[in-house]
């Protein structure tokens, strides 16, 4: 996003063999996005913010379907979250907390007592942010089987979680 909140273009959205009308790059929150590969039916940029002292980067993507450029809402709502992403993680992980506890997830008794530690097996979070203002946050890594092999997936819609999933390979 330029100063008065406009997505920055770039060059290159060639060389993905996508629509030209979208830009290569866009900028939230100071960071450059960069457009990825996906399917002709969305757009998609990804980057990486830096995360609290000390703590791994924050892998970032933002998904707009049908295809189109970011208009400057979806790059404020974006910016929102990444600037506070740190009160958004714990909500997922309250979340997850208490959720993961429901028989439909299947933990077994030693999963389900690592939901009572102060530190979760949850680890590695990204966010995906889509232009209906819906959003979630990826736990890369994790202890549980449920995650196994590509992680847990709480999904927003605003500021409040309303899913969560593990993700394996049908999904």
């Amino acid at each position: 996003m330029t100063d008065n909140g406009a997505p920055t273009e770039g060059t290159g959205a060639e060389q993905l063999g996508a629509d030209p009308q979208l830009p290569s790059t866009v900028s939230i929150a100071g960071v450059v996005l960069s457009r990825t590969e996906s399917p002709p039916s969305l757009a998609c940029w990804s980057g990486f913010f830096p995360g609290p002292t000390g703590a791994a980067e924050i892998g970032t993507s933002l998904v707009i379907e049908p295809a189109a450029p970011p208009d400057e809402a979806t790059l404020r709502f974006a910016h929102d979250i990444v600037t506070q992403f740190d009160v958004f993680v714990d909500r997922a992980s309250e979340y997850c907390r208490t959720r993961l506890r429901e028989a439909r997830f299947g933990l077994t008794t030693e999963e389900l007592s690592w939901l009572d530690r102060p530190e979760l097996p949850l680890a590695g979070p990204e966010a995906t942010v889509w232009a209906d203002r819906t959003w979630a946050i990826r736990f890369t890594e994790s202890r549980l089987r449920l995650a196994d092999p590509y992680g847990i997936l709480v999904t927003f819609d605003g500021r409040r979680p309303v899913e969560v999933e593990g993700l394996d390979d049908g999904q």
